[in-house]
């Protein structure tokens, strides 16, 4: 009894140590389980994965196109005139080891090939005043560039190298263009090659810039830095639609505004340069100018879309046509005109010796004119009239001073001897004149549609006018003439 008490003993102690150990196994499995690592593959939507594949593609499909363009040009320091005499010869090799009188100044930015044969797009600030251009391609080849043309008034520039079936971009369709639309910057930040940023397009038809005279730029927030300018825009097919031009910074660097030449404007002075090596412009010949609110109100309009005729050139087109000063330009050839800067555009694309539809509005009434559009003859340049007035008197008009105006003075003004009007001696610090940002030297020639010839007929046009009017104005500036709105006080 006492050895079988014995052995079940064992036999209970030996299943105990084996469950023991079973335990202590099962327990040593999730404890280690418990403290490793988690990994966790996210779930990716398809469309994202495409997206990123799509904007994967653009670039590899653009990129070869991309190209630096380094230039050196040769900057020359004005030396003064006494150190010029021979006497002080035997300083000159001072001058040179501290002051040097020329040295080579090298820069950097970036263009796109835009015909198999050698042609490529940039900025005119990349190349100008160069004397030598390296373009240096995708594949590491390097060329010699020589300027086809360029066109300082659009920013644009045509270098041509020496190859053959170069790998080129597609042009896309700026008209076309939407707010919001994804687009690559494509070029050589800083010399970096053929950086790839994105953004969105974020404004377009931004004018008064500062930075060309004719400007329509595509706005961006795509990163664009020094070294970007000449390189392309391109838009999700992989199409050019601008060309990077300039930012808007404070510091140098990518602030989050960029400017790009909408790609129409491009290949418009693209084919010309390539085919005239010049631009020529199409003519109006008149002088437009914006439509402010208070404009708009004196010519009875309900909104400020349009262009206001501030005059007209004799035997220009326009008044071949039939045009009048005081019309409002609706339209031009089919295209409605937003602003005076948009019709600018507008005509300086035009044809010289092409008809187009020009709709105007004029006291009320929607008219339609052809015009023959002729080329621009030449820049005018704006008087600085110096005027030396005597016997100023003070007139009703706020913060305006006037005076009679005199052959004398018109010929100051440069303006023609036979001019007629008073003109503007001094503009009241704060006045609403000043707001209109009127000048000393304006000739007002009409108050309210009506003639003023002599001091007499605006004095007695003024007294008329009550507190608080607004007064619709007629001035020749230095022989452009325009109209503008003044409260009286």
């Amino acid at each position: 009894m006492t050895k079988k008490k014995i052995f079940i003993g064992i036999i209970i102690l030996l299943l105990g140590f084996l469950l023991g150990g079973i335990s202590f196994y099962i327990l040593g499995r999730i404890t280690s389980t418990s403290h490793s690592p988690l990994i966790v593959s996210p779930r990716v939507p398809s469309q994202i994965i495409e997206t990123a594949k799509a904007f994967s593609e653009i670039a590899n499909a653009v990129s070869p196109s991309v190209v630096n363009i380094s230039t050196t040009k040769v900057v020359k320091r004005e030396t003064p005139t006494f150190f010029e005499d021979p006497f002080f010869n035997f300083f000159e090799p001072f001058h040179e080891f501290g002051f040097p009188k020329k040295w080579k100044e090298q820069s950097l930015g970036s263009g796109v090939i835009v015909s198999g044969d050698g042609y490529i797009i940039t900025n005119n600030h990349v190349v100008e005043q160069a004397e030598e251009i390296k373009v240096i391609l995708y594949d590491k080849r390097s060329f010699n560039g020589k300027v086809v043309g360029s066109d300082p008034k659009t920013d644009v520039a045509v270098v041509k190298i020496n190859a053959r079936d170069l790998p080129t971009a597609p042009w896309g369709d700026s008209d076309k263009l939407q707010v919001g639309e994804f687009v690559l910057a494509i070029g050589n930040p800083f010399g970096l090659s053929h950086t790839v940023t994105m953004g969105i397009i974020s404004a377009v038809g931004r004018v008064s810039v500062g930075i060309t005279d004719y400007e329509d730029f595509i706005q961006t927030d795509a990163a664009i830095n020094p070294g970007n300018s000449g390189g392309p825009l391109v838009n999700i097919k992989g199409e050019v639609i601008g060309i990077n031009t300039a930012i808007f910074s404070k510091t140098g660097g990518y602030q989050g505004i960029g400017f790009a030449v909408p790609s129409n404007l491009v290949r418009s002075v693209l084919d010309q340069l390539v085919k005239h090596g010049k631009v020529t412009r199409g003519w109006l010949g008149v002088s437009i100018q914006r439509l402010t609110p208070e404009l708009s109100q004196k010519f009875g309009l309900k909104d400020s879309n349009g262009a206001l005729v501030g005059d007209l050139v004799k035997g220009g087109p326009a008044e071949k046509a039939g045009l009048m000063r005081g019309d409002i330009i609706l339209e031009y050839n089919g295209k409605k005109v937003k602003d005076a800067d948009s019709l600018r555009n507008i005509v300086a694309q035009s044809k010289a010796g092409s008809q187009v539809m020009v709709k105007i509005l004029r006291r009320g009434k929607e008219y339609n004119l052809n015009v023959i559009i002729a080329e621009y003859p030449r820049e005018i340049g704006e008087a600085t009239p110096e005027p030396s007035p005597e016997d100023i008197q003070r007139q009703a008009l706020a913060g305006l001073e006037v005076i009679e105006l005199t052959k004398e003075i018109a010929q100051q003004l440069g303006l023609k001897r036979d001019e007629k009007g008073v003109v503007v001696v001094r503009v009241g610090p704060g006045s609403p004149a000043e707001e209109a940002k009127l000048r000393k030297g304006d000739v007002i020639q009409e108050v309210d549609n009506k003639k003023v010839t002599t001091l007499n007929d605006f004095n007695k046009i003024a007294s008329n006018v009550k507190p608080g009017e607004t007064v619709l104005l007629f001035i020749n500036r230095g022989g452009q003439k325009f109209y503008a709105v003044i409260k009286a006080s």
